[in-house]
């Protein structure tokens, strides 16, 4: 029966393992996200620290159920628990930084456009700040995330690119990065030229929003001063967020299933082990003794 306990705890572990691999896996696809958590940086290592952390745990538990080590499966239990309180922590966290925000339709547009004042908290505040967000915009520039909206067709005979219609250009389905950083506002009233040039129309006289007069044709420079660019990048992280914060949630279900029974394996091991010596020396004492002559 002991044997069959540590092999359950044992057991227990290999699947504790195995649920690691979905969280570090999210937290390495956040941090190849080029378009957002790349440059804001803090948003993956949560969920890799996490992840790292319940492998360790796990190859611990695993250890010690090998080799039969009380206080190392003592050790585990003692940290998994732990993990399951960061991790339900973590997800509540997620969830609440990233219940508001969406893209707004506009007509006659395959993309949809951002503005700041649809997000709140923490998040918001973070991005916002005036110092962080230069990192992250001088980031963004670095990664080139507009250099894909460059679409179109050679010239058979000077071999330049022309640039697609106006027309095609605005059924397209933009990232919200490119939709908030690429291009100024619709509501500015530009003219497109390209994807990135857009001229100053008549429509664009009055300008009811700040971002109009931060957009700039300046390739080095674009909307990446816009609240609208904010507001794209926040866009992106609550969808990739949001994401990783599912597949969380089926972890941390797995993850109390398997702590109840590794508990549960763990105390009858333990009474196992505290009722052998009781059975043992009942045994010996019942042996007859030896006849001295």
């Amino acid at each position: 029966m002991l044997r069959g306990s540590t092999g359950l705890i044992g057991v227990v572990n290999f699947i504790t393992f195995l649920v690691s691999i979905p969280i570090l896996a999210g937290g390495i696809w956040l941090s190849t996200r080029a378009d957002n958590t790349d440059c804001v940086r803090f948003l993956q290592w949560p969920i890799i620290i996490i992840g790292v952390t319940i492998l360790v745990v796990s190859l611990m538990g695993f250890a010690g159920a090998c080799y039969r080590i009380s206080w190392l499966l003592r050790l585990y239990l003692f940290v998994m628990f732990f993990v399951i309180v960061a991790l339900v922590g973590f997800i509540i966290f997620a969830f609440s930084v990233t219940d508001r925000g969406n893209g707004q339709v506009i007509m006659n547009r395959g993309y949809y456009e951002y503005q700041l004042s649809d997000y709140s908290g923490w998040l918001k505040d973070r991005v916002s700040d005036p110092n962080y967000w230069t990192k992250i915009s001088s980031c963004l520039h670095d990664a080139g995330v507009c250099r894909g909206m460059a679409q179109g067709m050679r010239d058979p005979v000077t071999g330049m690119r022309v640039p697609e219609s106006s027309e095609t250009f605005y059924q397209r389905h933009l990232t919200p990065i490119e939709s908030g950083c690429c291009k100024p506002p619709t509501s500015c009233g530009f003219t497109y030229v390209n994807e990135t040039y857009w001229a100053n129309g008549a429509g664009s006289t009055v300008m009811s929003d700040a971002d109009c007069s931060k957009w700039s044709n300046d390739q080095q420079q674009l909307c990446y001063q816009c609240d609208s660019c904010k507001a794209g990048v926040l866009a992106s992280i609550r969808h990739s967020w949001r994401k990783v914060s599912v597949i969380n949630v089926v972890v941390l279900i797995i993850l109390v299933i398997v702590y109840v029974v590794g508990c549960a394996a763990f105390r009858n091991s333990r009474k196992i082990e505290n009722d052998e010596p009781f059975g043992m020396g009942r045994m010996t004492k019942a042996r007859p003794s030896r006849i001295q002559f």
